[in-house]
């Protein structure tokens, strides 16, 4: 069962538990985290679950792909060069301990 690891934009981290194969956004909307908004429920068609990773984990999470790239642009939050939507990261054993920073604004 992988941990997740979200740091909200004004300091408290929330750590929770997640199933192989959820999302990112998925853990977060389960266990109440805030911040992630999931507006459109993870069908990609917003950018209200925008999230920093951490950089020990970008290369495993890898780079959006061209809807999530474009969906990106429409973040109010600074876009980073480790902005991924969480409802795009698929959870795995390798990413047990995944970090992500919250942005303090969705759309």
């Amino acid at each position: 069962m992988p941990k997740v690891i979200f740091v909200g934009s004004d300091g408290p981290e929330y750590t929770v538990d997640a199933t192989v194969g959820d999302s990112v956004m998925a853990a977060a909307v389960k266990n109440g985290v805030p911040g992630i908004v999931a507006e459109c429920g993870g069908n990609q068609s917003c950018a209200t679950c925008h999230v920093w990773v951490r950089e020990e984990f970008a290369p495993l999470v890898g780079p959006p792909g061209d809807m999530e790239d474009d969906l990106l642009d429409l973040a109010v939050a600074e876009r980073r060069e480790t902005s991924r939507l969480s409802c795009q990261i698929r959870l795995t054993r390798e990413l047990d301990g995944i970090t992500v920073d919250i942005p303090p604004e969705q759309p």
